[in-house]
């Protein structure tokens, strides 16, 4: 998401939240400290997944706007269509490679990027048979079916949305942009060279509070794989995220894909610098009206939470479920590679001054160091495919990892 405005924990530069969506948080909250109660505690991913996801109550599952200028932040497919025509002009040739490929996109998000991908392929004559849209929130697919049927209603019997990965055996392109930073995350601070782990309580005012709990199995078992690939151990007091149940997401998304393309579109560091000494309590990030905040506990179903990606996890759990990595690059060589100014080019020849401005905007969005350019990276498996688009290998940084 892009960030901008109120730095961490400033919370008196947030906006106050309407008596409406106060009730839907209360009620969210209700059903949270239900979940609390039985054992006193519950672990941070559990709260960050009920906040997240909770049918009908959570910020993906209720109908609050979150993408654009009237939600919460704005990702690289809703400031316009020249991320997503790039992306679709990169896969191309590996969806005219077969008659019956499909593309996959894990969070379809408001549908502009299916929309617009699926114009391009249908200008370059390579639409994929099926376009698939895995995403459990109702109230987003029903906002991902208006956009496509507003702007390529022909186009929309192609669309399918599912409610679990596919289990046939299937080619083409998985794709998911500003996915992986929404699982629910596992919080940890180092203790005595003891990781513990980072639960939710009620304290004794009867407010959500962040409380220290012994470490169960997995996540003690990942963090001693996280220690040994670092150069030095990690300070005592130091708090970070990390994510023991990646392998089996990806695993679980990509399992039935024969052969084709993994592409993963995130903001994050290899793991050398996201468990970097200098950040010492983690990336966990927060969004809410286009402000940015560090309080995962205010006001949950309002706010989107999210931490970001370590990219050498993401690595090692796409190689893990046997998906070769292609590679890795910024998303700014990235979208250069793919054409993206070959496109605005051509773009802004149709356009009026005040349609060349927008569109210079948007290209430094996307791409300039400050915005989106280089904290959004692009990481890209392949397996069985005739050659991986170039797009994904001209800069490759995998060394990095």
């Amino acid at each position: 998401m892009s960030q901008t405005g109120a730095t961490p924990g400033s919370h008196g530069a947030l906006p106050l939240p309407s008596e409406q969506e106060l009730a839907h948080s209360a009620k969210l909250e209700t059903l949270i400290r239900a979940e609390i109660r039985p054992s006193g505690s519950i672990p941070f991913w559990h709260y960050m997944e009920l906040a997240l996801y909770a049918p009908g109550l959570g910020y993906y599952s209720a109908g609050k706007t979150k993408f654009g200028c009237s939600g919460d932040f704005v990702t690289a497919p809703e400031l316009g269509d020249l991320y997503s025509r790039a992306m679709a002009r990169a896969v191309s040739n590996v969806l005219r490679a077969s008659a019956d490929t499909v593309f996959l996109e894990v969070g379809g998000g408001s549908g502009k990027f299916a929309a617009a991908a699926l114009a391009e392929w249908e200008e370059l004559g390579t639409l994929p048979r099926h376009y698939w849209i895995l995403d459990r929130s109702a109230e987003l697919r029903a906002r991902q079916r208006e956009t496509l049927a507003a702007r390529v209603p022909h186009l929309l019997h192609r669309v399918t949305w599912l409610d679990t990965p596919p289990e046939q055996v299937w080619r083409g392109v998985v794709f998911a942009n500003e996915v992986i930073d929404a699982l629910p995350a596992h919080r940890f601070v180092m203790r005595d060279g003891e990781v513990r782990e980072l639960h939710v309580a009620i304290d004794t005012d009867g407010r959500l509070c962040l409380v220290e709990r012994e470490a169960d199995t997995m996540l003690i078992a990942a963090m001693q794989h996280v220690a040994g690939d670092l150069d030095a151990p990690i300070n005592d007091g130091y708090r970070s995220e990390i994510l023991p149940q990646l392998p089996y997401w990806i695993d679980a998304v990509c399992g039935t894909l024969e052969a084709g393309l993994a592409i993963f579109v995130d903001y994050g560091y290899p793991r050398h610098e996201f468990y970097h000494p200098d950040r010492r309590d983690g990336t966990l990030t927060c969004h809410y009206r286009h402000r940015v905040h560090d309080d995962a506990l205010l006001w949950p179903g309002l706010q989107d939470i999210t931490t970001w990606v370590d990219f050498t996890a993401l690595a090692e759990a796409g190689t893990r479920s046997r998906w070769p990595l292609a590679g890795f690059t910024s998303q700014a060589q990235f979208l250069l590679a793919a054409g993206l100014l070959d496109m605005l080019q051509v773009e802004q020849l149709t356009q009026d001054d005040a349609g060349r401005y927008a569109l210079a905007q948007q290209v430094k969005r996307l791409t300039l160091p400050g915005e989106m350019g280089e904290r959004f990276m692009v990481m890209c498996f392949a397996r069985g495919v005739d050659g991986v688009p170039p797009a994904f290998t001209a800069y490759d940084q995998s060394r990095r990892l």
